[in-house]
C-alpha cells in the first residue's frame, strides 16, 4: 500500500492525516513534513504563522507493531516535532496503540475534581440543585466522547463507573463503600450502556439524515449500498451496515 494523505480543518487547527503500511512510515513521514512546509509557507504569505510548539505527531499502530513507529523526529518548518505517545484532538485522547486508556484516565481524573468541588459545599445546596450541577458538570464530561470507547474491553469502564457510583452515593449522602442501587433511582444507565446508547441514537440520526452530511454519507445500509462483492451475500437482504472511510472504501460491517 502507498502512503496516502489527506487533511481537515477546524476553526483554528488544522489536521494531517496518513496511512501506510509498516515498510513504507519513511516515506509517510517525509511527505507529512513536505505537506506541513508548504501550510507554514502559505500561513506566513498571508501574516499567519505555525505554532510549532502545539504541534504533536502521533503514529498509530496495534500493540504489536509498535516497534515499527519511526523514533525520528519529524520536521514541521523550522523545527523538528518528537513523536507523543497520546495526543488531544477536539476534547479527546487518543494513544498510539489505539487504546483509550490515556482518555478514560483523563476524564475520570477532571469528573473526580468536578466531585471534589460540588461535595465541598454539599450542605449548602437543595437535592434538585445539587443534581443540576452533577448533570452539568460531571456526566457532561463522563459522556463527552464516549461513542470513542466502543468495543472497548469492560474492565476499562471500570473508572467511568466509579465516576457514577460516587455521583450518585455524593447525590443520597451515602457513604464510600454503601451499595450503588441508587442508580436505579436516578435512571441512570451504567457506562457500556450509556455507550451503546450514544452509538444507537448516532446511527439513528444519520439513517434518517438528522447528523451531520459527512456522517450520513460513511454510514450506509448493506441493501442499497454499491458494493458488488456483497450482491450475492446474504448480508445485503439485512439491515447489516456498511461504515466507509473518507476515500469511500467500506471499512467495516456493523449488524
Amino acid at each position: 500500500m502507498n502512503a496516502t494523505h489527506f487533511y481537515h480543518l477546524y476553526a483554528d487547527d488544522t489536521q494531517i492525516l496518513g496511512f501506510c503500511s509498516p515498510s513504507r512510515t519513511a516515506s509517510l513521514q517525509e511527505a507529512m513534513s513536505v505537506c506541513i512546509n508548504e501550510m507554514s509557507q502559505w500561513m506566513r504569505s498571508n501574516r499567519l504563522q505555525l505554532n510549532t510548539t502545539k504541534t504533536d505527531i502521533l503514529w498509530c499502530a496495534t500493540s504489536r507493531r509498535q516497534h515499527q513507529i519511526p523514533q525520528t523526529p519529524t520536521r514541521a518548518g523550522y523545527d523538528c516535532v518528537m513523536t507523543a505517545r497520546s495526543v488531544r484532538d477536539l476534547g479527546i485522547y487518543l494513544d498510539a496503540d489505539a487504546s483509550m486508556t490515556t482518555h478514560l484516565i483523563k476524564s475520570a481524573s477532571s469528573c473526580f475534581a468536578a466531585l471534589h468541588q460540588i461535595r465541598a459545599i454539599r450542605r449548602s445546596l437543595t437535592k434538585p440543585v445539587l443534581l443540576s450541577l452533577i448533570v452539568s458538570l460531571v456526566m457532561s464530561r463522563l459522556d463527552y466522547g464516549n461513542a470513542t470507547l466502543a468495543g472497548s474491553p469492560s474492565y476499562m469502564f471500570d473508572k467511568l463507573q466509579s465516576v457514577l457510583n460516587a455521583a450518585a452515593r455524593l447525590i443520597f449522602s451515602k457513604r464510600r463503600f454503601e451499595s450503588v442501587t441508587p442508580l436505579r433511582d436516578l435512571h441512570w444507565l451504567r457506562v457500556p450502556h450509556r455507550v451503546e446508547y450514544k452509538l444507537s441514537v448516532l446511527v439513528y440520526r444519520c439513517l434518517h439524515n438528522l447528523a451531520q452530511e459527512y456522517l450520513c454519507d460513511d454510514l450506509r445500509r448493506v441493501a442499497v449500498a454499491d458494493i458488488s462483492s456483497r450482491q450475492r451475500l446474504r448480508s445485503s437482504s439485512t439491515s447489516a451496515l456498511i461504515v466507509y472511510l473518507q476515500l469511500g472504501c467500506p471499512l467495516s460491517l456493523i449488524g
